[in-house]
């Protein structure tokens, strides 16, 4: 035979499937969003890229003219490398000769450069020729011509040449960033020096590409320039990183928006499932409840009855005795019916409140007298204390009657059956009027006292299961005292009795 599995444990289930779903499509979303992000910065350098090439295609075909025009030409003592417009490009202490297998230069850097082209100095050209060396991973531009057996030359400015580069071009015309236009040397994997080598050129270029600037567009020069390339450098802020900083706080701020919807949709969608779960829980406690409640009153009234039926009861005061009973059965299954409509007309809001102005005293009254006609037979010592010149309160007179009233109830039921003892107190504080009920029953422990108001709530102990009730009293009480703008508080000790205060506001509510 099948068994029904809990609705709690579907109601888990239900939810884990809700977070799963929910959790796999926000995460493709946010990779996406990754993505698009990435792909948008490829997109924006491509863009920038495609508008300068144009212009490093021209300057990169401009700028072997320029230098091959250049002369080497002895200007104050120093030998130079001037341009057709007069401006000298080349280094400062940058001169050198190469004759007879040696080479003379205060430049460690260039005569290290040098050491390379030296057996091929011989074939040098007579005229000025400009070209790119490397030595240890570091690149130089050099100028130099063949007279006679020697050959000189000058190390050429860097930065002198990407001034020049700046005359020749108007960056504004291509774009509105503020640009400069830079010579690099041409990464070059160096593999000297086996796996460690190889390993601190790698270091260093990816600190060099981390620290370095970001070029927006580049080209590598033609031979024999080879080794350097002409790159267009943003001086102010690197519109990449802008377009990119933008999608990135956009598509932030746009999933942060999301998730906490998300996170919101889901809680309350949690909560309803919770609630509901919860809710169909209930119903099947209140049918077993009520169905517990009404077979035991039931069922004595039907064996009193067959017994009377049958005759089986000849002594009066035996049929009196029965007939007690019956009125008692009835009394408490008429009491139960009408608490289960009481809440369901305070839950479906349908309760109505006939609220006047009410003496405490009268109400005190009304109470003590129903529950002393319910208990006149039974052994209950109550004493009722209400203080002098308290302030009306405005309510419904039957209504918090009735709360005070499963007060006493309570009080009298959960305080054991020998010397049950029973105080009510009244007393005015300020702007409340306080209605205390004390016991001195087995009291109630801390973790309980936070449930006993739920409706259906029980506290589970050999008393409360010998004592008959619906768990209903406590929570219709508290409803209806919220109901006229007060409230309950309860204090309580194992062992020790317990005591509930019904704070009522004074006068007009």
């Amino acid at each position: 035979m099948s068994r029904t599995p809990p609705r709690f444990l579907n109601f888990r289930r239900t939810f884990a499937l809700l977070i799963l779903l929910v959790v796999l499509p926000s995460a493709g979303l946010s990779g996406f969003g990754v993505v698009a992000i990435i792909n948008e910065r490829a997109a924006v350098e491509k863009r920038l890229e495609a508008a300068w090439r144009g212009t490093l295609e021209s300057l990169s075909e401009e700028l072997p003219r320029v230098l091959a025009s250049a002369s080497l030409e002895e200007l104050d003592g120093q030998l130079q490398f001037v341009l057709p417009d007069g401006a000298r490009v080349s280094e400062p202490g940058g001169a050198f000769q190469m004759a007879d297998g040696q080479i003379r230069t205060q430049d460690t850097q260039l005569n290290e450069a040098l050491t390379t082209v030296l057996p091929e100095a011989g074939g040098l050209p007579t005229e000025p020729t400009v070209f790119s060396l490397t030595a240890g991973g570091r690149a130089v531009l050099v100028a130099a011509e063949r007279r006679g057996g020697v050959v000189y030359g000058v190390r050429l400015s860097v930065q002198a040449l990407e001034a020049q580069l700046a005359e020749r071009v108007d960056s504004r015309a291509v774009s509105s960033e503020p640009v400069r236009f830079a010579l690099l040397p041409v990464p070059r994997d160096v593999s000297e020096g086996g796996l460690m080598g190889r390993l601190v050129s790698e270091v260093a270029q990816a600190r060099a590409s981390a620290l370095g600037p970001t070029g927006l567009a580049e080209r590598v020069l033609s031979s024999p320039l080879q080794d350097f390339r002409l790159v267009v450098l943003p001086t102010g802020e690197d519109p990449v990183v802008r377009a990119s900083t933008r999608n990135r706080v956009l598509y932030g701020v746009l999933l942060g928006l999301f998730y906490l919807t998300l996170t919101f949709g889901v809680v309350y969608t949690g909560r309803a499932l919770y609630r509901e779960a919860q809710l169909s829980r209930m119903k099947t406690d209140f049918v077993s409840l009520v169905s517990h409640e009404l077979r035991t009153p039931l069922t004595s009234i039907r064996m009193f009855i067959e017994t009377l039926a049958l005759g089986r009861l000849k002594d009066p005061a035996q049929m009196q005795e029965v007939l007690n009973l019956l009125m008692r059965e009835t009394e408490r299954l008429s009491i139960f019916v009408e608490r289960v409509l009481d809440w369901a007309r305070i839950e479906g809001g349908r309760k109505v409140y006939q609220r006047e102005v009410v003496q405490v005293p009268e109400l005190v009254g009304a109470a003590v007298e129903a529950f002393r006609t319910q208990r006149m037979e039974d052994g209950v010592d109550l004493s009722v204390d209400v203080s002098e010149g308290l302030p009306a309160v405005d309510v419904d007179r039957a209504a918090v009657a009735g709360a005070l009233l499963n007060l006493l109830q309570n009080a009298y039921k959960y305080s054991g059956p020998e010397n049950r003892r029973i105080t009510l107190l009244a007393r005015g504080g300020g702007k409340w009027v306080d209605l205390s009920v004390e016991d001195n029953g087995v009291g109630i422990a801390a973790k309980e006292r936070k449930r006993i108001f739920e409706r259906f709530y029980r506290v589970d102990n050999l008393l409360t299961r010998k004592t008959e009730g619906s768990g209903l009293g406590l929570a219709i009480a508290r409803r209806i005292i919220e109901t006229h703008g007060g409230r309950i508080s309860v204090q309580s000790e194992p062992g020790r009795g317990s005591r509930f205060t019904i704070h009522l506001p004074a006068g007009k509510a």
